[in-house]
């Protein structure tokens, strides 16, 4: 079977991990400040506080910037529930706007039609989703516009680039997340990134009980959300990696681009001047399912990211909210196969089998 994703850690990793266990340092210290320092300079940004994962770097991230209750933030409804629930987790209320068809990430249009008509909004938090950046660009003169922050869910997009600039590098805030399957990871953990001195100050101290750095004085109540230094040793090491990762993946999502150009399967768009760093390699079909089943039986593994929009979450069912293109796109995407464990032949077999598949079906 070949695999919707496939960690890719190596003998370098296993080696920097026996120095930190060597050195007796395993909680948070030296490697977690380094790897800040050095991710923080891959986004183009002045800071960076290390989180125990990409929810909490969220949460982290709209408490550092003052969300909490009575504020509302505005967010796609097309994303994995930890968008939305970090805004529930500092007291906020999350609302909607819809989706672009192409791209499936936050329309501006749709954005700037909710800040018109409905109730004010404290922040907009975009997910650059799939890996795919959002068209921060309008996204940023909507923010300064009305006078809010722009919060980065960069938790899928380490190593994309919009008009040649990193992701991470746009919002008042961005967060990253370093689960196994994302194009780096740390086993777990997430990164909280800003040029924002007093959102870093306020973000560092959430993390850590709400500690100043004068000993044992608490100065607000926080959580332990900290990275420990065995989780920064791998991180270092993928993130030097990551830029050879991420042109594997774009590599491999141009041989299916190519392989699957004259079929009814939709491929992913990418806009001029967007990088796309392929988290996902996420198509549209009419018949997912009989696709999905297909590839299964031709030993190639997909997965649906994802089937529920969030306002149509159990958890969400008082969110009054209506988003077709969003409902439309969770009925049709299916993602494949991209990560850089893949070999070229391993590409191929995708390809065929999603060929052959539509053949089955004339």
């Amino acid at each position: 079977m070949i695999d919707i994703a496939d960690p890719s850690v190596g003998p370098e990793e296993v080696a920097r991990v026996r120095d930190v266990l060597e050195s007796g340092r395993l909680a948070d210290g030296p490697e977690v400040r380094t790897f800040e320092e050095e991710f923080s300079e891959f986004c183009g940004v002045e800071h960076g506080v290390a989180t125990s994962n990409g929810t909490t770097a969220l949460h982290t991230a709209l408490h550092a910037l003052g969300i909490g209750p009575g504020d509302y933030v505005l967010t796609t409804p097309f994303s994995f529930v930890a968008s939305a629930n970090a805004i529930r987790l500092v007291g906020a209320t999350p609302v909607f706007a819809d989706v672009d068809p192409e791209t499936y990430n936050l329309d501006p249009t749709a954005v700037e039609h909710r800040l018109e008509t409905g109730p004010s909004v404290d922040a907009i938090l975009t997910v650059h989703l799939y890996g795919l950046p959002s068209d921060v660009g309008p996204l940023r003169r909507l923010a300064d516009e009305y006078d809010v922050p722009l919060v980065e869910d960069a938790a899928q997009a380490h190593g994309a680039r919009y008009d040649g600039d990193p992701v991470g590098s746009f919002g008042d805030v961005a967060c990253f997340s370093f689960y196994p399957t994302k194009n780096m990871t740390t086993g777990e953990g997430g990164m909280v990134v800003t040029d924002r001195q007093t959102v870093a100050d306020r973000a560092a101290r959430y993390v850590n009980h709400g500690r100043s750095s004068e000993g044992y004085e608490h100065v607000e109540v926080g959580h332990n959300f900290r990275m420990t230094s065995l989780a920064a040793a791998i991180g270092r090491v993928q993130l030097d990696r990551l830029p050879t990762l991420v042109d594997i993946r774009r590599a491999n999502a141009a041989r299916l681009d190519e392989a699957l150009a004259d079929s009814s399967i939709l491929t992913p768009s990418t806009p001029p001047g967007f990088d796309h760093a392929y988290h996902q390699y996420t198509v549209r079909s009419d018949d997912r399912t009989g696709l999905a089943d297909h590839l299964a039986e031709a030993g190639v593994d997909s997965a649906v990211y994802y089937p529920t929009p969030i306002h149509e979450q159990p958890a969400y069912h008082h969110v009054d909210h209506s988003a077709p293109i969003t409902e439309h796109l969770a009925d049709h995407v299916l993602s494949l196969p991209v990560h850089p464990g893949l070999s070229d032949a391993d590409v191929d077999r995708i390809a065929t089998a999603v060929l052959d598949y539509e053949t089955h079906q004339q």
